[in-house]
């Protein structure tokens, strides 16, 4: 009898059964994270999806949206410090992240201006989180210099603070450090890359989509 090939030189029957294999291995680990969660053992859930600015990780416990994370800072490094900072018991899947994913793909579509679902900051203290809580008041839109946020935390001259305090930000995208720009109007650095502040920023200057939730 002969065989038919996946034009890789491999039988097709082992493909399938590679494909039905993986599927059955993710039925599996989605009814693990269920049962975790029902359970109360599910500390952290995190997801990676992609975007228009690579892909992102975005992990969430009990009280909110943990961390956001680009792909240029090293998913597994992210997860070895929520395992570390947080709790071991870190998990993929689950539907805790639905709402926030879901409104990510709205920002990124131009149909939503401001996020809404709740953000847990326990990874930002001290000065830094001074710095991430004002964030979210520059609209969307428009920018601040570190300048002008040094002053809106009340430390004037802790300008450079401010730059590390956004570059530490846990939670990007949500909380929109890409938004604070050099007082010579440049953009600066960014945790996720140069290339994808100036898309966030071009993408902000985009005329909104109809029904944009205003920000």
């Amino acid at each position: 009898m002969s065989t038919v090939q996946d034009g890789r030189g491999g039988d097709v029957r082992d493909t399938l059964a590679g494909t039905h294999e993986e599927r059955l291995l993710a039925v599996l680990h989605a009814r693990l994270v269920a049962r975790a969660q029902d359970e109360g053992l599910l500390d952290v859930a995190y997801r990676v999806v992609d975007s228009p600015v690579g892909r992102v990780l975005v992990a969430a416990g009990d009280a909110g949206v943990l961390r956001v994370a680009f792909e240029v800072q090293g998913h597994d490094a992210v997860l070895d410090d929520l395992a570390a900072r947080v709790s071991p018991r870190v998990l993929e899947g689950g539907d805790r992240l639905d709402p926030v994913l879901r409104q990510l793909d709205e920002y990124f579509t131009g149909s939503r201006t401001s996020f809404d679902v709740p953000v847990d900051l326990r990874l930002a203290r001290g000065l830094r989180r001074d710095v991430v809580e004002a964030l979210p008041r520059i609209a969307y839109g428009t920018t601040a210099s570190y300048t002008q946020v040094a002053a809106a935390v009340g430390r004037p001259a802790a300008v450079r603070a401010v730059a590390t305090a956004c570059a530490l930000n846990p939670v990007p995208l949500l909380v929109p450090c890409h938004r604070v720009v050099r007082s010579d109007g440049s953009t600066g650095r960014y945790v996720g890359g140069d290339e994808a502040k100036r898309t966030l920023l071009a993408l902000e200057r985009t005329p909104l989509v109809s029904g944009a939730p205003e920000a």
